[in-house]
């Protein structure tokens, strides 16, 4: 009797935890960028979890496990030019750029700048590119006197609003992103706006989690889309439902940080039957990796593992779960932005054979055309390599 296959698929972004450098790094100032490579040379990862789906032999942390990975293990190259989160999403699920989005490196053109102001109905700061938290601490009091939104961008599709939640409420806030969206969105093609609330006084602002990403409607059908049109449930966790514009998706839920997208994994788990539980948990990039904050993802790399190590035996016998990556950010390296790198692919479940090697992959697409594949779909882009993976027994 044929082993029947998975039929449900718990998909996990672990937001910017590259493993190294792509070979067009250099194109974007990225060398050297090894996410968790360079912070496991720093700080000695105690990652149980992550080793056993094959870490350590994706990409240098140390000492290699003597045992077998429990599932198959490879990395991910990124075809599309680009480096965020949209970029990386949009390809895991099947939608491969031609060109990347719009960056604007000394800020956004003044008849940008006039229009959106025009739109919200008073000036704004800025204008430049920026880490979040220098330009609140830079530019924060100002704010809070003027009541004048900080405007700032990265090297990133972005154009993010920063606004003191006590001077413009959230609703607001999330409001006169919508204007920015409908003139640098629509109007020009850039990927984001993010809105960025923050709380506290002079001398110690803090962000709060009521972030929220305007994006980009994908250009064509997503294996989100797929999934959904055939009937399957697609469960977005984290910031999925911003990413994707909402499209393709059954059901979403918004977390404040990663230990509430495990929480809210671990409730899908228990309610979705079938079909993608599709999460991404951004503290490892916003926290940590736009910082430098090299000790901060360490810890929380081995925060997501302890929680894994309790994942892995919650999972039936029916299940396959991904871990995975959309680019990444080293905090070892003098930037604070997104780098180029491999992302790292591991697969388990009760229907996976051990320790199958994956290699490189030539895209992201791959792991959505092996997802679509086990769903009896296809999609337009990738290689799926589910029949490498599952055990036919």
């Amino acid at each position: 009797m044929a082993a029947t296959l998975p039929d449900r698929v718990i998909l996990i972004v672990l937001d910017s935890v590259g493993v190294g450098e792509l070979p067009d790094a250099a194109s974007y100032a990225d060398e050297g960028s090894n996410t968790v490579g360079n912070v496991a040379r720093v700080v000695p990862l105690r990652i149980p979890g992550l080793r056993s789906l094959g870490l350590d032999r994706i990409v240098d942390i140390g000492e290699r496990s003597s045992a077998e990975p429990i599932g198959a293990y490879g990395r991910m190259a990124e075809r599309s030019p680009g480096k965020d989160s949209v970029t990386g999403h949009w390809e895991i699920a099947g939608l491969v750029l031609e060109r990347p989005f719009p960056t604007f490196p000394n800020g956004f053109p003044a008849d940008v700048i006039v229009e959106f102001e025009r739109r919200i109905g008073r000036g704004s700061l800025a204008n430049t590119v920026a880490s979040g938290t220098a330009i609140i601490e830079q530019l924060g009091d100002e704010h809070v006197k003027t009541g004048k939104p900080i405007v700032y961008t990265s090297a990133d599709s972005v154009f993010q609003i920063a606004a003191h939640e006590d001077v413009v409420p959230v609703e607001e806030l999330y409001r006169w992103c919508e204007a920015a969206f409908d003139i640098v969105g629509k109007g020009i093609g850039v990927a984001r706006v993010i809105a960025r609330p923050f709380c506290g006084e002079s001398g110690a602002y803090k962000r709060t989690s009521n972030r929220r990403d305007f994006a980009l409607t994908p250009f064509a059908p997503t294996l989100l889309d797929v999934l959904k049109d055939a009937g399957h449930p697609v469960v977005a966790v984290g910031k999925i439902e911003d990413l994707f514009a909402g499209r393709g998706i059954t059901e979403a839920v918004h977390t404040a940080g990663d230990d509430e997208g495990m929480d809210e994994i671990a409730v899908a788990m228990e309610k979705a039957v079938s079909g993608l539980i599709f999460a991404n948990l951004v503290d490892f990039d916003t926290r940590f990796g736009h910082r430098n904050l090299v000790a901060g993802y360490a810890e929380n790399l081995e925060k997501f593992d302890l929680r894994l190590v309790h994942l892995l035996p919650a999972l039936r016998e029916n299940d396959l779960l991904v871990v995975t990556a959309d680019h990444g950010n080293d905090p070892t390296t003098p930037s604070t932005d997104h780098s180029r790198e491999y992302v790292p692919l591991m697969v388990a479940g009760a229907r996976v054979k051990k320790g199958v090697d994956l290699g490189t992959r030539q895209t992201f697409a791959d792991l959505g055309q092996t997802i679509a594949d086990l769903f009896g779909a296809k999609l337009a882009n990738g290689t799926s390599f589910l029949a490498d993976i599952l055990d036919p027994k």
